[in-house]
């Protein structure tokens, strides 16, 4: 006995390393983040790092991004899957694609995140703006975490305030902060654009945090990660999509009814939030029927 427990340790550092070394794999420590450029190209804008400021602000993402090592690995394994799904989407809306590493910066490409004031979703809405904008939330239907209709809610937001701002990344400060307090402080501060202005702490590093997103997804390599093709998450298409406009008591035997699991089912309709759908106003909901991969 006395021996066996002798070996429980030595057994446990042997797992921890085998762990270690397949992660080390993937991520070299680097001594040292990458250097901030001189300029950049984030939708169509250019921004030169020709102030102290925006040196010291952008140096600060690229160290954070390079040294988080777990979220970083995690989006960067998640990017072609989510894109995959929210591109199409915001090309049909004129939405440059660079404004996609704002999902980066809301949830980490989780479309399960929820943050602890309550905004849910790879957007990250609130509940008051979600409805604003469309979407469901209920104790048994919550849209914020249905991708495609999520991602239309957050076009028709970029859209609502590109008009009023004219620059992408004003727009972005006011995901953050709201489209009021940013027009607030345009006017009050006699600035056009968000990166000159004297924001919150979380706001004003909201904007350097999508360009440092946009370099890491660019060239991970350069943050000390080493991703083949095969190690990013796959999106695969689904076996079908059922058009449902009544009630369904039990969502269990509806998966059993397509061959599928409860949980196949709850994980490809995130959105779905209990185990029935009452659906008393005979609503049209799209389900979608995974395959069996």
């Amino acid at each position: 006995m006395k021996k066996i427990l002798f070996l429980i340790p030595i057994l446990l550092l042997s797992i921890a390393a085998f762990g270690q070394n397949l992660f080390d794999e993937k991520v070299t420590l680097n001594p040292m983040p990458p250097k901030v450029p001189q300029k950049m190209t984030f939708a169509g804008q250019t921004i030169e790092f020709n102030r102290s400021d925006l040196i010291e602000r952008m140096d600060r993402e690229l160290i954070s991004f390079a040294y988080s090592h777990q979220v970083s690995l995690l989006m960067l394994r998640r990017g072609d899957r989510i894109f995959k799904q929210v591109l199409p989407i915001m090309k049909e809306y004129g939405i440059p694609e660079d404004l996609k590493y704002m999902m980066a910066i809301e949830s980490n490409l989780d479309p399960k995140a929820r943050s602890s004031a309550g905004a849910a979703g790879l957007w990250q809405f609130m509940p008051a703006t979600a409805k604003e904008y469309g979407l469901e939330v209920s104790s048994e239907v919550d849209e914020r975490y249905d991708i495609e209709k999520e991602t239309r809610a957050a076009c028709q937001y970029l859209l609502k305030a590109y008009a009023s701002f004219n620059d992408w990344f004003t727009v972005a400060a006011s995901y953050n902060s709201g489209q009021g307090g940013t027009n607030r402080r345009l006017s009050d501060q006699q600035q056009t654009s968000g990166l000159d202005l004297w924001l919150p702490t979380e706001t004003s590093r909201y904007m350097f945090r999508m360009l440092a997103a946009k370099m890491l997804f660019e060239d991970p390599a350069a943050f000390g990660f080493k991703l083949d093709a095969s190690d990013k998450y796959p999106y695969y298409e689904p076996q079908k999509v059922v058009e449902v406009d009544y009630s369904i008591s039990s969502l269990v035997d509806f998966a059993k009814r397509y061959g599928i699991s409860y949980m196949q089912l709850k994980e490809a309709n995130l959105w779905l939030r209990s185990d029935k759908l009452t659906n008393a106003k005979k609503k049209t909901y799209r389900i979608i029927i995974p395959k069996n991969i």
